[in-house]
């Protein structure tokens, strides 16, 4: 009678990444809602324009942006000795832009921190779609011949033949029991914070684009 063995095979890929995305913020306040409109108004025209002269969707460095709607707020703030101040408006506006050109990015951030209210939230590194749809074939692929190897493993151990596959799946997803908080092929894109200050140069250091695939699968060995 054959003896059953359940594996779970894993493999990951790391690859320097092809695109960084970069998240930023205009935030501007005012003694009233027209103020801070009219203050967003003008620094967020400023990294619009900026982004315009850049972008090319196909030779870069600026491939694809877009700006976020526009949000208000007011809030009413503390002395430092407890006594309320008068009110204060708010207007915030945000941009993502996706570069081609790591050091244009550099550049264009240290350029444009001059804009009154701009900060950064963070750059995330990424693959094209096309290395990275490849990429996850290969990922899957090899998470199965390590699922393989494994099994092959114990039956050796435990004196038998050859495995021969039964069933393969996602990792999860092949019976209960198993574990099912990972997926089969997740590409993970690393997210640098970063901050700029009047004068300052940004050097940024992309971070490796992690793609790992886990599959669970079932052999059978005489």
């Amino acid at each position: 009678m054959p003896v059953e063995i359940t594996v779970r095979g894993k493999h990951e890929l790391r690859r320097r990444p092809e695109r960084a995305t970069a998240r930023v913020l205009v935030r501007v306040e005012g003694s009233s809602g027209a103020e801070a409109a009219a203050h967003l108004a003008a620094s967020a025209a400023r990294v619009a324009d900026s982004l315009r002269a850049l972008h090319d969707a196909e030779a870069g460095p600026v491939t694809w942006w877009a700006s976020d709607a526009v949000r208000t707020s007011a809030h009413r703030p503390h002395h430092d000795k407890g006594k309320q101040l008068p009110l204060v408006h708010q207007a915030t506006q945000g941009f993502g832009a996706k570069f081609s050109d790591f050091a244009r990015l550099g550049g264009w951030l240290t350029e444009t921190a001059q804009v009154p209210g701009f900060t950064v939230s963070g750059v995330q590194w990424a693959l094209t779609e096309v290395t990275r749809d490849s990429l996850v074939t290969r990922t899957r692929h090899e998470a199965v011949l390590a699922a393989r190897a494994k099994a092959q493993d114990y039956a050796d151990a435990a004196g038998l033949g050859p495995v021969r596959l039964a069933a393969v799946a996602d990792a999860g997803m092949l019976g209960d029991g198993l574990d099912p908080s990972h997926p089969g092929a997740s590409p993970m894109a690393a997210r640098t914070a970063a901050a700029v200050g009047p004068g300052e140069e940004l050097s940024l250091v992309p971070e490796d684009v992690v793609l790992t695939a886990r599959v669970d699968a079932r052999f059978l060995a005489d």
